[in-house]
């Protein structure tokens, strides 16, 4: 089944709070505030959706449609990753910035991963397959085939993850590739620092694991973006997410 949606106007996976143009295969640069007129014209229904993936944040259940799918992370070249508890974080219905973050659930991955404040589930989900983002900030989900180990699948998936979220890579940085425990198992990360040709700097990380025992065959991928400096999210972000994906159920 395609997990493309059709020609439309969806929320911008780099602001938000705008709305931008989906051509059935990518985005545009027509951007509006939602529900102002604007080209290339007024968006059909987002159908032929693939995956439905139940999307549980501030206590509300979000279905879109998804095809697929940690330790603290010292950052730096050269850094260890550490073994860090990890935090209770639990649903919750919209309160102060200062409360515990609520959950993204995905259903049919079978994980679970903390929304910080200031981020919000995706309403629709493209063939990236985003389920969340902020200003400057994306978060995505994917299944690969289990034919190797976590730390190949990382290794294989970062260039791939950098080149779909950003345009013109002139150059990168490993930042932090490591071994990790992800919702009980054995996990690899791989992070780099990347640099446009327009001189534009982000982080991008890819996040592998092995499938749940008695689960789907496929192997979990989470995959970051973060645009560096005052335009990104913090990158503080990146680790409590990391650390807080969690099997569903647990």
């Amino acid at each position: 089944m395609s997990r493309t949606l059709p020609p439309g106007w969806y929320p911008d996976p780099d602001a938000p709070r705008l709305e931008r143009w989906w051509d059935g295969t990518a985005w545009t640069d027509h951007r509006r505030v939602p529900g102002a007129p604007g080209p290339p014209g007024a968006a059909g229904g987002a159908s032929g959706r693939a995956r439905a993936v139940a999307l549980t944040a501030c206590g509300i259940v979000l279905v879109a449609a998804i095809v697929s799918g940690a330790f603290a992370l010292a950052r730096g070249q050269g850094d260890d990753v550490v073994a860090d508890p990890a935090p209770t974080v639990t649903s919750r219905s919209p309160t102060p910035a200062s409360a515990a973050p609520s959950r993204l659930v995905d259903e049919l991955d079978g994980i679970s991963l903390p929304l910080p404040d200031g981020w919000v589930p995706s309403k629709y989900v493209t063939r990236d397959n985003l389920v969340m983002t902020t200003d400057g900030g994306r978060v995505f989900t994917r299944t690969l085939p289990a034919n190797s180990g976590p730390a190949s699948l990382a290794k294989k998936d970062i260039p791939h993850a950098a080149d779909s979220s950003y345009r013109g890579i002139r150059g990168h940085r490993v930042v932090g590739s490591e071994c990790v425990e992800v919702a009980g198992r054995t996990g690899y990360l791989v992070r780099w620092r990347v640099r446009t040709a327009q001189g534009a700097e982000g982080y991008v990380q890819s996040l592998a694991f092995t499938p749940a025992p008695g689960g789907p065959p496929d192997a979990v991928v989470v995959r970051f973006a973060f645009d560096a400096g005052p335009g990104g999210p913090p990158l503080a972000d990146m680790d409590r997410i990391t650390r807080g994906i969690r099997s569903v159920g647990r």
